[in-house]
């Protein structure tokens, strides 16, 4: 039997065991600059890149919405963080679950708006980019370089998750 799972609203401290919300919220550490022009919203996210020689690079992903909201694999970057930063202010699903070996029970699933981000942490199951209603871009932060730094699972039959959207 499928599990059916209705995503949660992404705040920084239900994702805080996976990773850090990249937004311009209250309570992070802000402060002017450019002669007051802008506000700096600083340090959102840490970037984990180093391990192993690896370094930092900036991507965009443009991701195609499923046919069908059923997860059916999981990923994990053992060596390094992953941020995504929607481009298109459109709100997309982050489905994951902890850092260690798998457990599809233990999987979450957040509604993110369009102007938050994800970062995550080192190791965190995650499925990839689930963009909602259109093809959607995301600004991706994660690790280039030597050794292995992805880990997929495909979900057995009985461990698919079936998204619900509450409309």
């Amino acid at each position: 039997m499928i599990r059916r799972v209705t995503p949660k609203p992404l705040t920084a401290e239900a994702f805080a065991p996976y990773g850090e919300v990249i937004s311009a919220r209250d309570g992070v550490e802000r402060y002017p600059i450019n002669y007051g022009a802008t506000t700096r919203f600083n340090a959102l996210a840490r970037v984990d890149a180093a391990t192993d020689g690896g370094a930092p690079i900036i991507s965009i992903f443009r991701s195609t919405p499923l046919p069908t909201l059923v997860l059916k694999i999981m990923e994990r970057h053992p060596v390094g963080s992953q941020a995504f930063m929607p481009l298109n202010g459109r709100p997309y699903l982050v489905a994951v679950a902890p850092a260690g070996a798998l457990d599809p029970a233990k999987i979450e699933l957040f509604l993110a708006s369009g102007d938050q981000g994800v970062n995550f942490a080192a190791g965190t199951w995650h499925h990839y980019s689930l963009a909602l209603g259109e093809v959607s871009d995301f600004l991706v932060v994660d690790r280039q370089g030597p050794g292995a730094n992805l880990d997929e699972v495909e979900l057995a039959e009985a461990d698919w998750v079936e998204v619900v959207l509450v409309k």
